[in-house]
């Protein structure tokens, strides 16, 4: 995801100053005009924004707060802004404003949807919580990235995008089962989801996930591994505020039974296969 939100940047053109951790994949986007730096402070301090697409709450705590002298925040300028494009937990975006605060920086929680196709086209969907002047001084970042969207305060951001995990996953494992359903019984796959499409049960997930389905291509796009993080994040938020949620905690289970069974490295339609394992239907 990182890459070609780079890209687009510079295509943009943005000053992009750029740290990963794995240096050699910040280093493949200096032919795109990027700055390579050898810390996140380093980084940090050549920028007026901080943009940061990593891997989950722990990761960018980590990064921003607790690498030493060469933690991001150790390096931006007063007044800078922090843009967390990380899927994380909502609690944990309201700790990372409140710290960034006590320092004078400002904070917001940009998590998207589109994953790495949406992110290339320009197309990603970015939820983001804080304050409304923070998002306005945000949109040139924004614009070339996908459409954002102001939802609410800090950790509404990450709200947003907990729904939109719950969604997809519960989405993606009804597809399965319904057409798993229909195999059984003697249809063919292809044919139901060609035939429901442009109906009531017509979505995103049948038409990209269906597909996948139907082609048994369950090369990772979004990992298991990932959905079921999402899943737990959203359990977690909802245990937080006492929000019963039982179809998430059903599909909760049904992503970590598959993790467990081997497809962790599988996209998250992957679910299809553990599906079908419990239905004799390899």
């Amino acid at each position: 995801m990182g890459a070609p939100v780079v890209r687009r940047l510079c295509e943009a053109g943005h000053q992009v100053q750029v740290w990963n951790r794995t240096r050699a994949k910040a280093e493949a986007l200096q032919a795109h005009g990027a700055i390579v730096h050898d810390t996140p402070c380093a980084a940090a301090a050549r920028s007026d924004m901080v943009l940061s697409l990593l891997q989950d709450g722990g990761v960018v705590g980590e990064v921003l707060f607790g690498m030493g002298s060469e933690s991001a925040v150790h390096g931006m300028r007063d007044g800078g802004l922090f843009i967390d494009m990380a899927s994380i937990q909502p609690r944990q975006a309201r700790d990372h404003a409140s710290r960034l605060a006590e320092r004078g920086l400002r904070h917001l929680d940009a998590p998207v949807s589109g994953g790495t196709v949406g992110a290339e086209a320009g197309s990603l969907a970015i939820m983001v919580g804080g304050k409304a002047e923070d998002f306005a001084r945000a949109q040139p970042l924004f614009a070339p990235l996908g459409r954002a969207t102001h939802v609410g305060p800090h950790g509404a951001g990450q709200l947003a995008k907990t729904a939109n995990q719950m969604i997809v996953g519960i989405t993606i494992g009804a597809v399965a089962e319904a057409l798993l359903l229909c195999a059984k019984g003697g249809a063919d796959m292809a044919k139901v989801r060609e035939a429901i499409s442009g109906g009531f049960a017509d979505s995103r997930i049948l038409q990209l996930h269906g597909q996948r389905m139907v082609e048994r291509d369950f090369a990772a796009r979004a990992k298991m591994s990932v959905q079921l993080k999402d899943m737990r994040n959203a359990l977690a938020t909802a245990s937080e505020i006492g929000f019963d949620a039982p179809i998430t905690q059903l599909f909760e289970q049904l992503y970590a039974d598959g993790v467990e069974h081997g497809l962790n490295e599988l996209d998250h339609s992957g679910l299809f296969v553990e599906l079908a394992s419990r239905n004799a239907m390899q």
